[in-house]
């Protein structure tokens, strides 16, 4: 549920949530970015929050929701569809497909580490896990239910959920859809890939990553590629829950990049807000497991990882980087790829027979 696809549509669930709190890292975030350590291994655990502690009930509840299609309006499209949890947690697809085989206008961004982001979706305005799972239910062109009121009545028609969130919430009315999106959002923040290479290497283990990618490693530093990518995520300094790390992209309207991959088509952060500052403001990716992300971008443009380290060089820092180099960098991303853990499909309560006309 991490896509939420750009539509022309009026959004149906407040679009701003964060916006207060957001700034961009051409001011806050470069900041903190100056005095970051460069690198980081990814945390065992992911932090929650106060008002919603991990437990493995809720965390079962949330996976059985993540993979339920019937709360999307035609009963076809769930969480999953766009974030295969079996492999990268994105679809592989440049733009998603959601009800009635409606494209989106993004690229389904990893569900995978996603819980260490301060801010959701690639415009960054939702400011938690808890908040992006009520978004795409409502989303016209993704699961398109006309009301999250409506969302959560789907899940209350279906009498095998009533004890599973007993279980996690207590008794009496609690099929809601804050505790539905607190479960998906507890099931989310089990999906993290620590121990990769680079992880072991920063830890000390320096025989994990091979003279190539420590090559890479330098190389990636060296040209500037940590003034946005750092932190254990890759995704940018720690900031607070609710503020987006945002740079602009392109910041060098001049590379050819810019008219052959479309980059500037869609205004990032300009789309919430309608701030003309905030046009191209995109929120920093996660660079971990990308190996099994392609295509890359926004709009999903660039089909390689080795084009996408191109691109990232022309437009964002003004470089053209030789083969060599190129290949280094993406020996070293590739070392940021985590072990996955084990995703077993769950067995979803039965289907009343009135519930999808």
């Amino acid at each position: 549920m991490m896509c939420s696809a750009k539509t022309n549509s009026k959004p149906r669930w407040s679009a701003s949530f964060g916006a207060r709190l957001a700034v961009t890292a051409l001011t806050l975030g470069l900041g903190i970015a100056a005095r970051a350590q460069p690198w980081q291994a990814l945390p065992s655990v992911a932090p929650a929050p106060a008002d919603n502690p991990t437990t493995p009930a809720k965390v079962e509840l949330g996976k059985t929701l993540f993979f339920d299609t019937r709360f999307s309006s035609t009963g076809t499209v769930s969480c999953f569809s766009c974030h295969n949890v079996m492999e990268g947690g994105d679809d592989h697809r440049p733009t998603s497909i959601g009800v009635h085989g409606q494209k989106g206008g993004r690229n389904a961004p990893t569900v995978w580490n996603a819980a260490f982001k301060s801010a959701q979706f690639w415009d960054g305005r939702a400011p938690t896990l808890e908040e992006q799972a009520k978004g795409p239910p409502v989303n016209p062109v993704e699961m398109g239910m006309p009301t999250l009121t409506e969302t959560v009545q789907r899940i209350r028609a279906i009498p095998g959920y009533r004890p599973l969130f007993a279980a996690v919430f207590g008794p009496g009315d609690v099929i809601t859809m804050d505790n539905a999106a607190k479960a998906i959002a507890a099931y989310e923040r089990t999906l993290i890939t620590p121990g990769s290479a680079y992880d072991r290497y920063v830890e000390g283990d320096h025989g994990a990553l091979t003279a190539q990618q420590v090559r890479g490693m330098q190389t990636f530093a060296k040209v500037g590629c940590t003034s946005c990518h750092q932190g254990p995520n890759f995704s940018g300094p720690k900031l607070p829950v609710g503020t987006p790390f945002l740079m602009k992209f392109p910041v060098y309207p001049g590379s050819p990049y810019v008219k052959t991959d479309d980059l500037t088509a869609d205004g990032g952060r300009y789309e919430v807000t309608h701030r003309n500052r905030d046009r191209n403001l995109w929120e920093v990716p996660t660079l971990r497991n990308l190996v099994y992300t392609a295509p890359y971008m926004h709009n999903g443009s660039v089909k390689t990882l080795h084009d996408a380290v191109q691109v990232m060089a022309s437009t964002q820092l003004n470089r053209t980087l030789d083969e060599a180099d190129v290949d280094d960098i993406v020996a070293f991303l590739d070392s940021l790829t985590g072990p996955f853990p084990t995703q077993t499909m769950p067995h979803l309560p039965p289907t009343p027979g009135r519930l999808l006309q």
